[in-house]
């Protein structure tokens, strides 16, 4: 049995966006059983532009599940926002997970936002001012929120959703000096504690698409500038090997998982 995920991120919704994606997610309840949205669903995170998520992916005849992005903090308004994407089914992750029932078994979703902090040889530490503890801390509490949602759910495919990125891997592309505000290791390290098939993040709109943890679990960017389609599919499922997944695009063109 198989479990099919279509995922997208960073598609920064407004009034001027509304209905690009809609003709491509309306095929989706024939090609997928769960949509993933990886964070920066609005431009300014007002709770406007997240009536036009709402609209945009709301009523799709399958679960979505989403996190949270940076630009959905912009205008402090998260409260609002999440209230209204609830409002219109689509489940808001902040360090803990959901278990859906689907055709092809039980799919467990854990996502957290994530935070900045860099990578092994070039990352923040809990030292000095206490402006750079507050920013170690915020990543090093965010990462074990995940760490805790991950183990805590009982699925025969784990997924880790998150926005800001696990791994240096899928950031290729982008500045190197701006590597420690789009991820952090301490991210990668959470999604090695659990049996994960699949890590998917956003957030690094010039980097890659394909990365691996520590651990050997793979990592998708499935920020929307990357992939350039409404959404990737992804199959996983017990008589696959879970590190051979395969990928279709939203237009089926087949693109290899290695």
């Amino acid at each position: 049995m198989v479990i099919r995920i279509a995922a997208v991120g960073d598609v920064h919704l407004d009034e001027d966006v509304v209905g690009r994606f809609r003709p491509a997610l309306e095929e989706l309840p024939d090609r997928a059983d769960a949509l993933l949205l990886a964070g920066d669903l609005t431009r300014h995170g007002t709770e406007a532009e997240a009536r036009c998520v709402a609209q945009e992916f709301g009523g799709l005849g399958i679960p979505v599940i989403a996190v949270l992005g940076n630009h959905d903090h912009q205008c402090d308004q998260v409260p609002q926002v999440i209230g209204t994407l609830e409002d219109a089914g689509i489940t808001v992750l902040e360090g803990n997970g959901v278990v859906l029932d689907c055709p092809g078994g039980r799919l467990g979703v854990a996502g957290v936002k994530g935070f900045g902090g860099g990578f092994a040889g070039r990352c923040a530490s809990d030292f000095g001012e206490p402006e750079m503890k507050a920013f170690v801390r915020t990543t090093t509490e965010s990462s074990d929120r995940l760490a805790a949602a991950l183990r805590s759910l009982d699925c025969d495919v784990l997924v880790a959703l998150t926005h800001y990125s696990p791994v240096p891997d899928t950031l290729a592309g982008e500045p190197l000096e701006i590597y420690p505000f789009l991820g952090s290791y301490q991210l990668g390290q959470a999604i090695d504690t659990a049996p994960t098939a699949l890590a998917l993040h956003g957030h690094a709109h010039h980097g890659s698409e394909r990365g691996v943890t520590p651990g050997g679990i793979r990592v998708r960017n499935v920020a929307h500038p990357v992939i350039k389609q409404a959404y990737s599919i992804f199959y996983l499922g017990d008589h696959l090997d879970q590190t051979q997944v395969s990928t279709v695009g939203a237009r089926g063109t087949q693109q290899p998982w290695s």
